[in-house]
């Protein structure tokens, strides 16, 4: 099988489409055609070779990697003598604004759900994290939604830590993409799920360590297998504008919606106004704290303009 590497020093080993796919081995199709449209996104093209080709391998490669935390963590209590509660094993999915992490977090949530010991699989977004739209106003923060400084970070790590101490349930916020906002008094209850897939743009961000040496955590530090999920600026413009597009004759109708004042929008103005909101919050937030962070995944799934995944950078171990 052949294998490629931009430098023989890269900690990756980079798979072209067709040799990832050859991964799958005899890992089976659980999903149909019409659930495959259903966890797809709005602007995404996802279908079964999709699918067959890309998340079927990456369902093998997690279900090994799993089992290999738990014999891990079965082997610690022998060590230690005690009878801890299992822990999830947690997954990151990160990477751009119209890239497709939601549709990719919902497949493998569905995947890794159908293995045959059929485990609990939840999933979390980060954006019931950010702060709510009166804070972000308050803070001069509305035009940095989405960056860092954004989130109530905090509160995004304590829930972390309930999680992996198997407190029950953990609670996290839940956003609404029709108001822009966090729903005040709405939870979503993880009750210690086997698997926990949490998907954001800037789950693997870290920062400056301390100069005193003392432990800060940061949210990645709380995942066992993260994912990153690539392309390049000038597709995900476009992909963003046409979601933007698509988006003004469906949800953006809705009076309630935040954006119901771009639903009147001719198609030239909807494009310039989409261009635009790409160009200075979307793609400053890509190039100075998202991109920087893709080295830091355990994989990087790299698409190509029609949204097919054309090769698969996988972390040396």
């Amino acid at each position: 099988m052949e294998q490629r590497t931009d430098d023989r020093l890269s900690p990756y080993r980079v798979f072209l489409r067709d040799d990832w796919a050859k991964l799958r081995a005899d890992t089976p199709m659980t999903l149909s055609p019409d659930e495959v449209t259903r966890l797809r996104s709005l602007h995404d093209r996802l279908d079964i070779a999709e699918v067959e080709q890309i998340y079927l391998p990456l369902s093998r490669l997690l279900s090994l990697y799993v089992a290999a935390k738990q014999r891990l963590f079965r082997a610690q209590q022998a060590f230690l003598g005690t009878e801890d509660v299992k822990l999830p094993y947690v997954i990151g999915v990160a990477g751009s604004v119209a890239v497709g992490k939601s549709t990719t977090a919902r497949v493998l949530q569905a995947l890794l759900a159908r293995w045959p010991n059929v485990p609990k699989v939840d999933l979390v977004t980060t954006d019931g994290f950010l702060l709510p739209n009166a804070v972000l106003e308050r803070e001069g923060l509305m035009q940095k939604k989405g960056f860092p400084e954004s989130y109530d970070l905090p509160a995004l790590l304590r829930f972390l830590t309930d999680v992996k101490a198997g407190r029950r349930p953990a609670r996290a916020p839940v956003y609404s993409h029709l108001t822009y906002d966090v729903m005040p008094n709405y939870w979503v209850e993880v009750d210690r799920p086997d698997i926990l897939i949490v998907e954001g743009l800037n789950v693997l961000q870290t920062g400056r360590p301390p100069r005193d040496g003392k432990a800060i955590p940061f949210v990645s530090d709380f995942f066992d297998f993260s994912v990153y999920i690539d392309a390049d600026e000038d597709v995900l413009q476009t992909w963003y504008v046409q979601r933007f597009l698509a988006l003004r004759s469906t949800a953006f109708l809705d009076p309630k919606s935040y954006f119901h004042r771009y639903a009147g929008l001719s198609d030239a103005e909807a494009e310039m106004t989409a261009v635009d909101i790409w160009t200075r919050i979307n793609l400053v937030n890509l190039r100075e704290n998202i991109l920087p962070t893709r080295q830091r995944a355990d994989l990087i799934l790299k698409k190509g303009p029609e949204h097919r995944v054309e090769d698969v950078a996988l972390r040396r171990l």
